[in-house]
């Protein structure tokens, strides 16, 4: 069954979101389901209007908060839930917020394989513990190299516009099928979870998924 996560690579809640949602699928496979799940990165930028270098960090704080001063303190209550989640956020050495739309493009091309799913963790690794500006296609290339992805077609991809249109196009789904939040989690085609949610409202949805719960159009949302 597959499970479709949308979200951005800047996002911490998705950081966080991802590895709660990895606690409850650990959980679930220990209570013996035998259920496979399939994860599918769905992309969707917070800032969609990010010029494409993106943009100093200290000045994107204060237009998005309104001080810096503000945004610490929401960054200091982040570090502090990350740190429950092995999460080791270093917001301080984040000198850069990039325009996600090519770490997107890296991963819509990783679709379908196992490299996605590590991919997306080094990427949000390198951003929140290293501070490294995941736009640049110098680090997505790096990252996809690491993953045992071909460099070469990697850079020559990043490099053009190609799936481009493809990332804009699914956003403009997502935002059609009333999502304007994240991270959002769509369960087995039938039941969403909006936000990090503890590891148990996800392992909850997860068992309801299993069970024949009668019409296909049935659907649940958290």
């Amino acid at each position: 069954m597959r499970i479709v996560i949308v979200a951005d690579l800047i996002c911490p809640w998705c950081y966080i979101g991802r590895r709660r949602l990895d606690r409850a699928l650990t959980e679930f496979q220990k209570r013996g389901s035998r259920t496979v799940w399939d994860l599918w990165w769905h992309p969707f930028q917070l800032n969609p209007d990010m010029p494409r270098d993106g943009m100093d960090r200290d000045s994107y704080l204060t237009v998005k908060f309104g001080s810096i001063e503000r945004a610490k303190r929401i960054q200091e209550e982040v570090t502090r839930i990350g740190i429950a989640e092995g999460i080791d956020f270093s917001f301080d050495l984040i000198k850069r917020t990039p325009n996600t739309i090519n770490p997107h493009r890296l991963l819509h091309m990783a679709r379908g394989s196992k490299c996605q799913d590590q991919l997306i963790e080094i990427l949000f690794h390198r951003y929140f513990a290293e501070g490294i500006d995941i736009g640049k296609i110098d680090e997505l290339v790096d990252a996809a190299a690491e993953v045992g992805m071909d460099s070469v077609h990697v850079r020559k991809l990043l490099e053009s516009d190609d799936e481009t249109n493809a990332i804009s196009i699914e956003e403009l789904r997502a935002r059609r099928k009333g999502i304007n939040g994240l991270p959002s989690f769509i369960i087995d085609d039938r039941f969403a979870i909006s936000g990090a949610q503890p590891p148990e409202v996800f392992t909850r949805i997860l068992q309801l998924s299993e069970q024949d719960i009668g019409a296909t159009n049935q659907s649940v949302t958290v």
